[in-house]
């Protein structure tokens, strides 16, 4: 939270949001909407549809029959100088070009994709025909997140496993045999039977900084991009997954159903 609030402090610049449909995306961007929002700020959105409606922003909603894609709204909303804009997502080549522009003449431009992991949305960029210094001039910061089932903390309990069944998660082994303590839902009326109860978001955010930005300009690996972004202090998603179940909030299953077996 602190990081991504220093983050969308900036005057400009582009922040993603990525991760598959249903993972709480337009969710986050609407809670950093909310911490932005202020009577100094003209901030537009351009949504397909308009989710939720938000006291003092102008939200349009795309109406491709009408004419109105996310490019032609973003080429009007930029005539009235807004200081943020949020795209409901970079479709194509022309949207995110457009969004580009906007970021680079002074407005924080909020978006998403649909990729994998954070470094993964640089890459998707340029496949989608996005010069790369361009990218790296532009984007700020990613943020990849899942939503997981939530172990209903009025009804859960203990159990152990070994360190070695948390190695894939990025467990850091130190006796294989060694009991850890996880905790797991007991069914009740108050959960369904199920055991959870809510949802809980597990994330990973990427900060773009001089190095990764040189890799994207040079076409970089997206394994060289990774290792940078964890250099600069990037949690993936595993390990925060992994967090999460330590704390007692989900389970390994749930962690690997949202995180390994996401389908795109």
């Amino acid at each position: 939270q602190a990081a991504i609030e220093e983050l969308i402090s900036q005057p400009n610049g582009m922040f993603l949001c990525t991760g598959p449909t249903g993972s709480g995306k337009t969710t986050t961007q609407y809670s950093v909407l909310h911490i932005l929002n202020s009577v100094e700020r003209n901030i537009i959105t351009i949504e397909d549809p308009v989710e939720y409606q938000l006291n003092g922003i102008s939200q349009v909603q795309v109406n491709k029959k009408a004419g109105l894609t996310f490019g032609t709204a973003l080429r009007a909303f930029l005539r009235q100088d807004p200081d943020i804009i949020m795209v409901g997502e970079m479709r194509d080549l022309e949207t995110a070009e457009i969004a580009i522009e906007a970021s680079l003449t002074g407005h924080l431009v909020l978006s998403t994709l649909h990729t994998n992991d954070a470094p993964s949305a640089t890459l998707r960029m340029v496949d989608m025909g996005v010069e790369p210094y361009l990218i790296s001039a532009t984007v700020i910061g990613v943020l990849a997140q899942r939503l997981g089932r939530r172990i209903d903390q009025d009804n859960k309990e203990p159990y152990e496993v070994k360190q070695l069944d948390l190695r894939r998660f990025g467990f850091q082994v130190t006796d294989p045999e060694a009991p850890v303590t996880l905790y797991k839902g007991i069914p009740a009326e108050s959960n369904r039977q199920t055991g959870f109860r809510g949802r809980s978001g597990i994330h990973e955010l990427m900060l773009m900084n001089a190095e990764i930005a040189e890799l994207v300009v040079r076409r970089a690996p997206l394994n060289d991009i990774k290792e940078a972004a964890k250099a600069n202090g990037m949690k993936e998603l595993r390990e925060d997954g992994l967090e999460k179940v330590l704390a007692g909030v989900t389970t390994p299953d749930e962690v690997m159903r949202v995180v390994f077996t996401a389908g795109f």
